[in-house]
């Protein structure tokens, strides 16, 4: 039986969606063909577009990669569901900028010079470890898939809301299956240059639906200063599964903390993802990059904007009176009853296309991570170009496969947790990568110690943290008490403490013993260069330490 939300189907908005997502998913086929290089068959080629993107194809690229279904799905939904507390995402987005303004182009101008396709291949040429490298690889891999979850989480809330989709067994995640197999075929064929000429598309409509939404929705509404009210009557109610209030629009002091930590972790993990790392990777000179650092902050403002749709939700009485109403449905649900058929259609279409850009993105990162860190370095070190792209379109299915697992086996009331679960662990290479980008002072061995130290950790006191209401579910949440501190914070901050702790400890006793030190891949002019001509995509391995 198909399920029908809001009492049913609406052909025109449903039509509108088709007729838009049928034609970026066209888009990205033609893609293949688009800035076409002369071998396809690099991973070069494939996994990062030929190093050739300039200035408005990496702004659109880095756009498309970094504002996703997170941001039109499950920050409003957090705003909806708990007030002032989501909003930690805006000054996130402000901290980020100046935070990679440091070392972002530094990685370029070596990846560039040393031809390295990820940040594994960085350290493994940097401290010359293939364990650490093995480390940074697979946390980037593990961590990229409840982030391609959380935008397949979009694309369902999307596809519910318009009455697509079971009402439980296969059915039920249908839409998953078929967001899957879209975003698995496009970007088999056409690896990178499929999401970064989707964006052009993607963040035309999310600027497009943004302004219409903040000044239609609120003349409806009776203007903004009603809708903080309602906001605020309906956040001060007392929820039934904690007994507490729902939320605020101011944020109490007892959440401060966790609020100050969230903010500043996920800023110094945004960049440590693989996705993110393959954007920058794929612009064609340093000056590039620091342009798109310099005017991505735009973004910032668009995302501000976007975490008042959750109070225009309450305000619209979307999800009142439902028990059990999931929140991930606030927006598509507000879309659907504020606006005409045929621009609700046009705004779905943004969320949707917002969900697949990324997506695509992230797993062709992932596969990038697995061919040259772990295909190889361990299975096949003579592993030709075309041998390698083979097995990266292979391993970004096999990526989102892993992504659909985590959608079925987690809770998805708020979907902004995997994407806090994933910034759990990935902010546990941010001394490897950040700190080897100025200095060789670490121990390679120390720096592995830090990172099992704070990936068991963050592992084992996220698996605790229940779902509000379900007090025997696991990963329920990001946010645990500080050691010490005794306050409330972010899981991720707590363990890289941890993790950096351990690491200048053991550096301190290595260097004590005076060890022989692992060959440096690396000079000081790597980290300096505007442009260079393309190393070669396989370089020779050197040797290094197990």
């Amino acid at each position: 039986m198909i399920r029908l939300a809001s009492g049913g189907t609406n052909a025109v908005s449903l039509t509108v969606f088709l007729i838009l997502f049928v034609a970026v998913t066209g888009v990205g086929f033609v893609a293949s063909r688009w800035r076409r290089a002369e071998n396809a068959l690099h991973l070069d080629e494939w996994g990062l577009g030929g190093r050739g993107f300039g200035t408005v194809v990496s702004w659109f690229l880095l756009g498309g990669d970094l504002y996703t279904a997170y941001t039109f799905i499950a920050v409003p939904a957090l705003v909806y569901g708990a007030g002032a507390a989501g909003f930690y995402a805006v000054p996130y987005t402000i901290l980020v900028w100046p935070l990679v303004f440091l070392f972002l182009p530094r990685l370029w101008s070596v990846a560039r010079s040393k031809g390295y396709v990820t940040l594994a291949d960085f350290a493994r040429g940097r401290y010359g470890s293939r364990s650490l490298a093995l480390a940074v690889a697979l946390t980037g891999i593990l961590a990229t898939m409840p982030y391609i979850a959380l935008q397949l989480v979009g694309i369902q809330a999307v596809l519910d809301t318009m009455g697509i989709g079971g009402s439980s067994g296969f059915g039920k995640d249908l839409p998953l299956l078929i967001a899957f197999a879209v975003l698995a075929a496009y970007t088999y064929s056409s690896g990178l240059r499929a999401p970064a000429l989707i964006a052009f598309v993607k963040d035309t409509l999310v600027y497009i639906v943004v302004i219409v939404a903040v000044i239609y929705i609120p003349i409806r509404l009776g203007g903004y200063g009603h809708i903080f009210h309602d906001a605020a009557t309906s956040l001060a109610q007392t929820s039934p599964a904690t007994g507490k209030p729902k939320g605020s629009l101011i944020t109490g002091p007892k959440a401060q903390w966790s609020y100050a930590t969230l903010a500043l972790g996920s800023a110094m993990a945004l960049f440590m993802y693989p996705h993110s790392a393959t954007g920058v990777l794929a612009a064609k000179s340093r000056t590039t990059v620091r342009r798109n650092l310099a005017v991505l902050p735009a973004y910032s403002l668009m995302l501000g904007l976007l975490s008042l749709l959750g109070f225009m939700a309450i305000s619209a009485g979307v999800g009142k009176g439902v028990k059990g109403f999931n929140a991930q449905l606030a927006v598509p649900e507000l879309f659907q009853q504020m606006f005409p058929s045929w621009f609700a259609g046009v705004a779905f279409a943004a969320v949707g296309i917002g969900a697949l850009v990324p997506a695509a993105i992230m797993s062709i990162a992932a596969a990038n991570l697995f061919t040259r860190n772990i295909y190889r370095e361990y299975f096949k070190p003579d592993a030709t170009p075309a041998q390698e792209t083979a097995v990266a379109k292979i391993v970004s299915l096999v990526v989102k496969l892993g992504a659909l697992g985590f959608v079925l086996g987690i809770d998805k009331q708020f979907s902004i947790n995997l994407q806090l679960l994933g910034g759990i662990w990935i902010l546990q290479t941010f001394p490897a990568i950040v700190a080897g980008l100025f200095s060789r002072w670490f121990n390679h061995w120390a720096l592995l110690a830090g990172w099992a130290a704070g990936m068991a950790y963050g592992t084992y006191e996220a698996y605790n943290v229940a779902a509000a209401g379900k007090p025997h579910s696991h990963f329920g949440g990001s946010a645990a008490n500080i050691p010490v501190i005794g306050q409330i914070g972010y899981i991720g901050v707590t363990a890289f403490v941890l993790n950096l702790a351990v690491s200048v400890v053991l550096t301190l006793a290595v260097r004590a013993a005076k060890p022989r030190e692992l060959p440096d891949e690396t000079v000081p002019g790597d980290y300096l260069v505007e442009s260079a001509p393309l190393a070669p995509l396989t370089p020779e391995i050197t040797p290094s330490a197990p």
